[in-house]
């Protein structure tokens, strides 16, 4: 894309701790379904702890939030083979918040594991939908009809590219 921006979506602490564990169990899980369960247990437990696991994980990468892209007419979340696009003529505001995630419920998606990403909901935001992968990063984007949250590396200059790359008339709020 002419006149594009890249910004990385580092994974914070919690999330490489978190994915770490989670990894582990699961990889645990399918070793007991495969090796240690006795040869009288049923079929569907073997398959059930081998196959679980697996979904999940494979349920779970495609999604995984790998950087941010603004360009003069969008922003991007680069994912596992796809991306997620939102007309930059559709923000209302956009804003660095740290606190943002603070205190959010998760509603459906990954509250975790390879990053914080799907809907969740606060006092504060409402509902949103999070691309997250450090929450100490947070930006809050307010598209007209809805609320999302991205963690991109520099979330003040990802801020100042936003708002450069808007129109001057727009009623954009920047903080």
């Amino acid at each position: 894309m002419k006149n594009e921006i890249r910004f990385s979506a580092p994974w914070s602490r919690s999330v490489k701790i978190i994915s770490a564990l989670v990894f582990a169990v699961l990889l645990g899980i399918v070793f007991v379904g495969s090796r240690k369960l006795p040869d009288s247990a049923p079929l569907s437990a073997r398959l059930a702890a081998t196959l679980i696991p697996v979904a999940i994980l494979t349920g779970t990468l495609p999604f995984v939030v790998r950087g941010y892209f603004i360009s003069d007419g969008e922003m991007r979340i680069a994912r596992l083979g796809w991306q997620n696009r939102f007309a930059l003529a559709e923000v209302v505001s956009v804003s660095v918040d740290p606190e943002a995630m603070r205190w959010s419920i998760r509603l459906c998606g990954s509250g975790g594991l390879f990053g914080f990403f799907g809907w969740f909901r606060n006092k504060t935001l409402g509902t949103y939908r999070a691309y997250a992968t450090d929450p100490k990063n947070t930006v809050v984007v307010k598209l007209r009809d809805r609320t999302i949250v991205v963690t991109p590396d520099e979330p003040a200059r990802f801020v100042q590219e936003m708002l450069r790359r808007l129109k001057p008339e727009s009623e954009l709020v920047g903080e």
